[in-house]
């Protein structure tokens, strides 16, 4: 089964997001007409794009998580191109709405797509038919950045670390309620898969939203979450959850002493959502490369990191045919673990 990040993530675009200083393989990978736009040596035909404003499709609700950091991002790279980007936030059907909008939309440059790792892999496997091919009606500009789930439980119960909570599990098993924002969404695909390594057997209580989750996690109803960080950073914070282990093959940024998974014990247990740029099918590659180039100048900056880390993101570039491999792989990955536990496509 592949792991998170087991492309080009952990290739030559881990390195760029260390340091964020593509070194000579990493430029190499990016194909001519790319080295060609982070050089500044644009192709002909791009080089008049953008002369107007560029619209970006995100297909989940303004505010969230994947929202904001998405802003931050264009922000940043309308100071590149010289031009705003204006988001559009078409959310419903697990991100099919927007993505499937964004995927039929003229190939000019002017409508672009920010996705996630549902509608551009797990959700082939979530629902009967989707209204788009997430490998065949759009192109891919790049992932910029990974928000890993976070295994928290209420600080109040006997699990201090991610062993212990695995042996609580298998003690206590069906007895012990995890909440989530719905059938499907990356908090519940990461349980699962966390039940599917650990041979435990816990209980899913779906919610409408974070909001109605929040107050049950703080009263022990449900004491367990497989959260992304921007959703439980105020209870970490204020100590009614302990944070166990983080998703990743790496630590978090924002969340230092919080051990991987594997470092706790867990090996091969990493589940994330993952945020990139997309436009298109048949969108230029000159054009493709123009703005692959602006969002690594984006990702570079300092501040634009800080301010992911500050989100609960971590900045992580991947080119565009590193993205599109690696939407395969993810797809294959979700596909064996959704059939396993049984959930039904919607």
């Amino acid at each position: 089964m592949a792991r998170f990040g087991r492309s080009k993530i952990t290739d030559s675009a881990q390195q760029q997001s260390e340091e964020f200083r593509p070194d000579r393989r990493s430029l190499l990978s990016l194909g001519g007409g790319a080295l060609l736009a982070a050089t500044g040596m644009r192709a002909a035909n791009a080089q008049d794009y953008p002369t107007r404003p560029v619209q970006v499709l995100v297909p989940f609700a303004g505010g969230s998580a994947s929202d904001v950091i998405t802003r931050i991002l264009l922000n940043r790279m309308s100071m590149s191109l010289g031009q705003a980007f204006v988001v559009d936030n078409r959310p419903g059907a697990g991100g099919n709405i927007g993505t499937a909008a964004a995927a039929h939309a003229a190939a000019d440059g002017y409508t672009l797509l920010m996705s996630t790792s549902g509608p551009l892999a797990a959700n082939k496997s979530l629902y009967k038919e989707l209204p788009y091919d997430p490998l065949k009606d759009l192109a891919p500009i790049g992932l910029f950045a990974t928000l890993p789930n976070v295994v928290v439980i209420n600080s109040r119960l006997p699990p201090k670390s991610l062993h212990e909570l695995i042996d609580y599990a298998k003690e206590h098993p069906r007895e012990l309620n995890y909440g989530t924002v719905g059938v499907g969404s990356s908090q519940h695909l990461a349980a699962a898969y966390f039940e599917q390594l650990t041979g435990t057997e816990i209980t899913h209580v779906p919610y409408r939203n974070i909001a109605a989750y929040t107050p049950d996690f703080i009263a022990g109803q449900v004491p367990l979450g497989f959260q992304l960080l921007p959703n439980v950073i105020g209870l970490i914070r204020s100590g009614d959850a302990l944070p166990l282990a983080v998703a990743s093959d790496k630590r978090m940024t924002a969340l230092p002493d919080v051990p991987t998974a594997a470092e706790a014990g867990l090996k091969d247990y990493e589940s994330a959502a993952w945020l990139a740029l997309l436009a298109p099918a048949a969108t230029s590659k000159a054009v493709i490369d123009r703005l692959y180039a602006a969002m690594i100048e984006a990702v570079s900056d300092p501040k634009v990191r800080a301010l992911f880390v500050e989100q609960g993101a971590e900045p992580l570039v991947m080119d565009p045919q590193g993205l599109k491999d690696f939407m395969a792989t993810e797809t294959s990955k979700w596909a064996g673990i959704i059939k396993k536990i049984g959930i039904e496509p919607m």
